[in-house]
């Protein structure tokens, strides 16, 4: 069999298996917009040679077609002399001049390094990580790029900001102040401590276009994933992606109005999600479709620990301790508990979400090494000016949906969701009526030859005129592309 005939019978495969197991998960949420398809059909994928260099990396829908950039399994310099770093990872999408399209896109590099990447000062110039801004067109060809903060630690997800701004997130507690962290990686070389959020200004102009460099640190310490703001309620939405623990979902009230005064302030106020009635509800536990749950909100008195340490020696308090102190505030209150929050965006008054590996049977307690939830994934949704709380999508297991992560919505309101398992990796739509379908599928080679299809996708966003959607390979060797075609076709 084919390698395009063995992808079409699993497309096929998958979605038949949504088709069968959903109820209209999304029915009474949100109004499908009459232009969204709402019985999507199987779509085939099949393989298309890159606009870059003709190298197939991608299996899209027919009529579609893409172009890579900034590859590094070889090294790209940036227009400002960057040497681009990989693990090209969450990323916004903003309106630049003359129809081009200005990323902002995180890269979650880990560990401390000899010196951060980039130009600028850093945060912390042992720190790895950071964010780089592109000005490309809607066919993926760079314009310019530079870097717009730097000194940061495993920026994994963020979120696009209603007021031009990109909010960069720390998956990760690592600093001088606490021991090594999951990969046995001492810390004792890092500067600062990390776990925080950043903005980073949108602009084509390098000058413009920076970071301050200074977290948010009201917002809190913890293992941060992405971000979304509500402008109805005033409030920016977190997820946590806390791994081995139950992961909590926060809301911040910054001490001024952002969309008044144009950027995100520090020193406001930080809550954790509790369901009324129910003291710390396993919701990472598999839920009847279409769950829905009254919240109220816990307050958490210190969001931002410092630990004691000695300079140049291993701190201390390990890093268990560190990962969960914010969210040990909100459970000793009852705060709800959740499976790997990654993926976030808002959309016309509804925040939505993903449990990566939520859905499967309830945990006893608060930790799980091996990964906290034993389920293929669910989608959540949460409405600010009602308060409820809904499951709209919950994998029947790996063949329906695998394990969603980072997640978009096109302008007919289709959520965009990356798969992140160690299997084929797809980027799948999911209608309001609950329809699953395929969009894209990683078939990418090293140039030696490797398989790297099991390197997950990140960071989709669609250009502020919906015509593109842009997507990254979040590996040490990653890449972003651009992916264009009749997205009504196929109900996107």
């Amino acid at each position: 069999m084919s390698t395009e005939e063995t992808v079409e019978r699993r497309t096929i495969l998958k979605t038949a298996a949504a088709a069968a197991s959903l109820a209209g998960p999304f029915a009474g949420l949100v109004a499908a917009p009459a232009s969204a398809a709402t019985n999507p059909r199987p779509v085939p994928l099949r393989a298309v040679p890159d606009e870059r260099d003709g190298v197939v990396r991608l299996h899209v829908p027919e009529g579609f077609r893409y172009r890579s950039f900034h590859d590094t399994e070889s090294t790209v310099t940036l227009t400002d002399g960057t040497v681009l770093p990989g693990r090209h990872d969450g990323m916004g999408a903003f309106a630049g001049p003359d129809g081009t399209v200005v990323l902002v896109r995180n890269h979650e590099v880990n560990n401390p390094v000899p010196a951060a990447f980039g130009t600028g000062t850093p945060y912390d110039p042992r720190a790895g990580g950071g964010t780089t801004t592109i000005q490309v067109t809607t066919k993926g060809e760079v314009v310019r790029s530079f870097t717009s903060l730097n000194g940061t630690m495993m920026n994994c997800s963020g979120g696009q900001m209603p007021w031009g701004a990109w909010v960069t997130c720390e998956e990760t507690v690592n600093g001088p102040d606490v021991g090594p962290d999951f990969t046995g990686t001492s810390n004792v070389p890092l500067t600062q401590a990390h776990g925080f959020v950043f903005e980073v200004p949108v602009s084509v102009f390098p000058g413009e276009g920076q970071s301050s460099r200074q977290p948010i640190r009201s917002a809190g310490r913890f293992a941060h994933e992405a971000v979304s703001y509500d402008e109805g309620s005033g409030y920016l939405y977190l997820t946590e992606d806390d791994f081995g623990f139950a992961s909590g979902f926060y809301r911040y009230r910054p001490p001024s109005d952002p969309m008044v005064v144009g950027r995100l302030e520090d020193g406001g106020t930080l809550e954790m999600l509790k369901v009324v009635g129910v003291d710390n509800a396993h919701l990472e536990g598999a839920q009847e479709q279409g769950a829905t749950y009254d919240v109220e909100w816990v307050p958490i008195e210190d969001p931002a620990p410092e630990f004691p340490y000695t300079p140049g020696e291993t701190a201390p308090t390990s890093n268990n301790d560190a990962i969960t102190h914010v969210a040990r505030q909100g459970w000793a209150q009852g705060a709800a508990y959740f499976s790997r929050l990654e993926g976030q965006v808002a959309r016309d008054g509804v925040v939505y979400f993903t449990s990566t590996q939520g859905g499967g049977p309830a945990e006893t307690g608060t930790e799980n090494p091996a990964g906290f939830g034993r389920g293929s994934g669910q989608v959540w949704a949460y409405r600010p000016a009602s308060g409820k709380l809904r499951c709209v999508f919950q994998s029947s297991g790996p063949m329906e949906l695998d394990l969603p992560d980072n997640i978009t919505t096109s302008k007919r309101g289709t959520l965009v969701v990356c798969e992140d398992n160690v299997n084929d990796n797809y980027v799948r739509g999911l209608s309001k009526n609950g329809k699953l379908w395929d969009i894209a599928l990683n078939r990418l080679r090293s140039a030696s030859g490797a398989d790297r299809s099991n390197d997950e996708f990140a960071g989709s966003t669609f250009s502020p005129g919906g015509e593109t959607l842009f997507v990254n390979i979040q590996a040490s060797r990653g890449m972003s592309f651009a992916i264009w075609g009749p997205w009504h076709k196929i109900g996107v």
